[in-house]
């Protein structure tokens, strides 16, 4: 994180807190809340490594702690979230501000300064329109996590209109990517300082983006547009074959919908994205089926199944061409929140399979179990990306302790 984002943050944050506590009074009382979650990770990859210096066995301990605090009876408050990963990979080894930030509320609006995380999207398998945050790549394979992306948003809600959010996004942060003991890395290791950018501003390009989001009866949709560096970077070939990756700058168009009828879950993402560099257009579209409450017993399964299209090349740093996803969601609907979701994706132009499961449940009132399982299967070695991965099927194991 860089310095002057943390130094300008404490800055807000302290004059903040001075407004606080001269405002506060019986009937303008603060509510705080604080908790931590300690969890124990155990991954092992049991294929040997494709690339020298690469490990098996990658114990780590992780800490999120998350504090709260609101006062003006809700309409003002206060929230952060940290996380720091110890791990044997030393690109791992990290750790982050996920949100910082103060917020106000008032009857049709909405204000928020600092760093946010936002999720945009409908999709299981690819989340196309997701663009406010950076990947945390070296944490998850899946791109569910994100790093805190610093922020002014505006949200303005409309009785008629849906709700319309506008994002000043002020500084860029870089993926970052395994390191030379760490799996799933290319060949050669990538160092996020040597990925540069085309903006002239560089990190400190002056981004933008707005969303717009409403209801139609059973249709929800949304609208966004991003303009400016983009979180992935691309990867070029000069004549000698010699690799440069940069981030470019991009304005992208997304469309999310989602149809809910009966049972059924109708959804789709789509992106049109251009740049000097690239123009493509890619989408997911697919459905859910549930099966709810079987035998009466609180027992929901639900069926997913969903195709992925991008017009990007093979060099893309994305390995969704032209596939198909299907899977299950299992909810047990009991005290300890036991759920299973099974899915695979299947390349449609090569023999290319990727087969996951992940299971949770929790202990008592405050310990979290998690078990997650991924394999490449058969991947072809024209895959720029899946052809690196294709030794690096694991199993992961955390414990969680809520405090």
């Amino acid at each position: 994180m860089n310095q002057k984002i943390i130094l300008n943050t404490i800055i807000f944050i302290f004059f903040t807190g001075i407004d606080i506590l001269h405002a506060q009074n019986e009937e303008n009382k603060i509510n705080q809340d604080f908790e931590l979650e300690i969890e124990a990770e155990y991954r092992y990859f049991y294929d040997d490594a494709a690339f020298n210096g690469q490990k098996q066995h990658f114990p780590s301990v992780a800490f999120t702690p998350e504090y709260s605090l609101d006062w003006n009876k809700g309409y003002e408050q206060f929230n952060m979230t940290g996380f720091f990963r110890l791990d044997v990979d030393d690109e791992r080894t990290h750790w982050d501000i996920r949100e910082l930030y103060y917020q106000k509320a008032k009857k049709s609006w909405e204000l928020s300064i600092g760093l946010k995380k936002i999720y945009w999207g409908v999709a299981e398998s690819n989340h196309l329109v997701d663009i406010i945050n950076q990947t945390d790549a070296v944490e998850s394979f899946d791109g569910e996590d994100k790093l805190g992306q610093p922020m002014v948003q505006f949200t303005y809600t409309t009785k008629n209109l849906g709700s319309f959010n506008f994002f000043y996004l002020p500084y860029h942060r870089k993926r970052t990517f395994s390191g030379i003991k760490g799996r799933l890395r290319f060949p050669v290791v990538i160092d996020k300082d040597d990925l540069q950018y085309e903006s002239s501003a560089k990190e400190w390009r002056q981004d933008v983006a707005l969303r717009w989001k409403h209801y139609f009866g059973a249709f929800d949709v949304g609208l966004t547009h991003f303009y400016g560096n983009g979180r992935e970077p691309l990867f070029t070939f000069d004549p000698l074959g010699h690799v440069n990756a940069f981030y470019p700058v991009i304005n992208q168009t997304g469309l999310d919908l989602q149809i809910t009828h009966n049972a059924f879950l109708w959804k789709l993402e789509s992106i049109y994205r251009s740049s000097k560099a690239q123009d493509f257009f890619a989408l997911v579209a697919g459905l859910e089926f549930t099966f709810s409450n079987i035998d009466g017993n609180g027992l929901d399964i639900g069926l997913l199944g969903e195709y992925l299209y991008d017009e990007r090349d093979e060099w893309a740093l994305n390995a969704l061409q032209n596939d198909v996803f299907f899977g299950s969601r299992i909810a047990f609907n009991d005290t300890q929140d036991t759920a299973i979701l099974i899915g695979g994706i299947l390349d449609l132009e090569s023999s290319s399979k990727i087969f996951s499961i992940e299971a949770s449940r929790r202990f008592g009132s405050s310990w979290t179990a998690e078990v997650e399982a991924r394999v490449f299967s058969t991947i072809d070695a024209n895959e720029f990306i899946l052809s690196n991965f294709k030794e690096d099927s694991f199993l992961r194991f955390s414990l969680s302790k809520y405090f």
